[in-house]
């Protein structure tokens, strides 16, 4: 294989990525002058985060979909950021000058430090060249910071007092926690003399927890769709809170924030101050999201790093992707974001496909949808349950565990209604497959409805790649509904999966051997002891995006 064709082994179609190399963390994606600018950690000299003296990798775009590199932003040039430009955020200051927040690894010990960068030109449209100031470190470490966990500033937000204010991941005296600094001119910051905005134990409560890549944003009333700016009015509005832990997931809480006191009051109390008992952003593989405010059409677009799990990056010459961007909103309940790939993906739909078939799949069964490439498609179903007697019983001790619970009944074990859902990326022999599926249990007076995304079967290499299983109940009656929707985008070596109109998000990679030398194909199947009747089904085969393949503009 030469070198060209090891940059294009198992390159997604329309997820973002860099041409070459390493990236991960989503940094600072904004909306300014009519262009979208996305941000991200990036290591330009090789396809691993390597001694992580990292950059910022900076591309543009119309649309959301198709992207320019316009070459990086920042580089760890200087003695407050020579060991690595780490995540942060940006944020447009009045007159339109963009701002950077960031951290970087000084040169005296590696001491995190929080650094600010302005747009040298406000004025051109591709923003491709930023100035750091002298003045650097804006914020240094702080004493009573611990383990050197001081990092990655959210977005700035302005206070009804006119104060800018920003929050940053830190472990204080051993407990993770947020810290708010205040500014009136974004050079000079002051800790909030209070608690901090959260802190908490560990996961298992005998340690310390490190936090990272925090978001705090305003959103519009339950169920209204349009997004807030991050400055938006406080009164009356409810935030989300999302924090990154180190177990590789990303939790948010809705509450209320305080900004004469910088304080968070949950809407969930029960849950806890440990993160990782709060509601998942996406319950498979997904880490270090990141919002903006997307003017142009008044939403907020989310952003999240999606790595390899086969331990292939060198030898491709690049690693990891971001998922596809997702318009997201607060659901009716107040209490849960939903989430939905950006309408824009439509304009990359080619031939669409319905069904094909009688409506129903018989028990034990499997329908190919042909007549697109399904490498890269999106795909929506909608499955009728009509009869639910021969569901399962739920044994309780799974209600905390439902990765767990997919893992012991994946989609090749028989249930009573279920598993039902799609194959996507199958061979034609169907030794390899990814499955994504529902299965409803009966639960005291009730119904549970899983949902996983099964890898065991995702590829057959021998070696190397991870093929766990991801699941999530979903909060829905199906007894009432009698029917269960989902959404799946397929790309290559990636699928988002959205069930219950996206109200639970699952993501996963796959490296099926089979998709090198011969075509992939796309079922619906039905494993359980009834016939599922799907109700509706569309399909659209996707063209290829235009992500970085030009060269720097």
């Amino acid at each position: 294989m030469n070198g060209a064709e090891k940059l294009n082994h198992g390159r997604t179609a329309y997820h973002f990525q860099p041409a070459k190399y390493w990236q991960n963390d989503p940094n600072g994606p904004m909306y300014h002058n009519g262009m979208y600018h996305f941000f991200y950690q990036y290591n330009p000299r090789g396809p691993t985060w390597g001694d992580g003296k990292l950059s910022w990798g900076h591309s543009v775009s119309g649309d959301l979909v198709n992207w320019a590199d316009v070459g990086n932003a920042l580089d760890p040039t200087s003695p407050f950021d020579v060991n690595g430009c780490w995540s942060g955020s940006a944020t447009v200051l009045p007159g339109g000058r963009p701002a950077i927040l960031y951290t970087g690894m000084d040169d005296a010990d590696k001491a995190q430090v929080q650094n600010v960068a302005f747009a040298k030109n406000p004025s051109d449209p591709l923003l491709r060249e930023w100035e750091k100031p002298s003045c650097n470190p804006v914020i240094p470490m702080p004493a009573d910071v611990t383990g050197n966990n001081f990092r990655d500033p959210t977005e700035a937000w302005r206070g009804r007092d006119g104060l800018w204010r920003v929050a940053v991941a830190a472990e204080v005296r051993g407990v993770g926690s947020l810290l708010v600094y205040r500014s009136a001119d974004f050079l000079h910051w002051e800790r909030n003399a209070g608690a901090p905005l959260h802190a908490a134990s560990s996961r298992d409560g005998d340690g310390p927890a490190v936090l990272e890549c925090p978001d705090l944003f305003p959103m519009a009333a339950p169920g209204a769709m349009e997004g807030l700016d991050v400055s938006a009015s406080r009164a009356g509005v409810l935030h989300v809170l999302k924090l990154s832990d180190f177990a590789k997931e990303d939790h948010y809480m809705v509450g209320r924030y305080d900004d004469e006191e910088d304080t968070f009051k949950p809407a969930e109390p029960e849950r806890g101050g440990d993160c990782a008992n709060w509601r998942r952003l996406d319950h498979g593989h997904l880490y270090a999201s990141k919002s903006f405010y997307d003017a142009r059409k008044k939403r907020r677009v989310l952003w999240a790093w999606v790595d390899e799990t086969d331990g292939g990056g060198e030898g491709r010459g690049w690693a990891g992707i971001q998922a596809f961007p997702r318009a997201m909103w607060l659901d009716t309940d107040g209490k849960r974001l939903v989430q939905w790939p950006v309408e824009e993906i439509e304009t990359l739909r080619r031939k669409r496909v319905g069904l094909q078939w009688a409506t129903e799949v018989d028990a034990g069964g499997t329908k190919e949808i042909a007549g697109i490439v399904s490498l890269q498609a999106d795909v929506q179903a909608v499955f009728e349950v009509p009869n639910l007697e021969d569901a399962e019983t739920l044994d309780p001790k799974w209600l905390q565990d439902p990765k767990g619970l997919c893992a012991e009944k994946g989609a090749s074990v028989p249930g009573g209604v279920g598993p039902f859902g799609l194959l996507v990326m199958a061979s034609g022999d169907l030794r390899e497959h990814t499955s994504i599926f529902f299965r409803v249990f009966k639960h005291l007076d009730t119904y549970k409805v899983l949902m996983c995304t099964d890898l065991t079967k995702s590829s057959t290499k021998a070696e190397g790649v991870k093929i766990p299983s991801y699941g999530a109940f979903l909060d829905v009656d199906v007894e009432k509904d009698k029917s269960l929707s989902l959404r799946t985008l397929i790309d290559h070596t990636v699928v988002e999966s959205f069930g219950d109109g996206g109200r639970t998000c699952m993501t996963a990679r796959m490296y099926p051997e089979h998709a090198a030398t011969s075509r992939s194909r796309l079922y619906a199947f039905n494993y359980g002891a009834g016939a599922v009747k799907v109700s509706k089904l569309e399909a659209w085969e996707l063209a290829t995006a235009a992500v970085n393949g030009g060269g720097v503009i």
